[in-house]
């Protein structure tokens, strides 16, 4: 319990410091909600930590959720090559999923 306050401490300390350096601009709303929200954002992730993205399922791994991100965005793409890169990715990423839960599978069920 004392850990967690202290590290309450440094946290909320190092907030009153830096929004303290931060100066009052009499102008935009929008501006200094972002400079505040960076400000905080950094803060706690520089001190507390910034959890990794998990995947829900135990086959996902690194490699298969930034190739999910790369897809994404070749998503709404209206290319040819747009598309062509969309499916060889979907492709791709589908051989990999089915590849890696067959193996997980696998295990589980040799552990049993």
């Amino acid at each position: 319990m004392e850990k967690l306050y202290a590290q309450r401490q440094s946290v909320q300390d190092t907030l009153e410091e830096k929004l303290g350096a931060i100066e009052c601009e009499s102008g935009d709303a929008e501006v200094q909600w972002k400079n505040i929200k960076e400000c905080v954002l950094h803060t706690i992730s520089d001190l507390v930590g910034k959890d990794e993205k998990r995947a829900r399922k135990p086959w996902i791994t690194q490699e298969m959720t930034s190739k999910m991100d790369e897809r994404r965005k070749w998503k709404n793409v209206n290319t040819d090559e747009g598309r062509r890169n969309y499916r060889r990715l979907r492709y791709e990423l589908k051989r990999a999923t089915e590849k890696a839960k067959r193996s997980i599978l696998r295990t589980h069920v040799q552990r049993l």
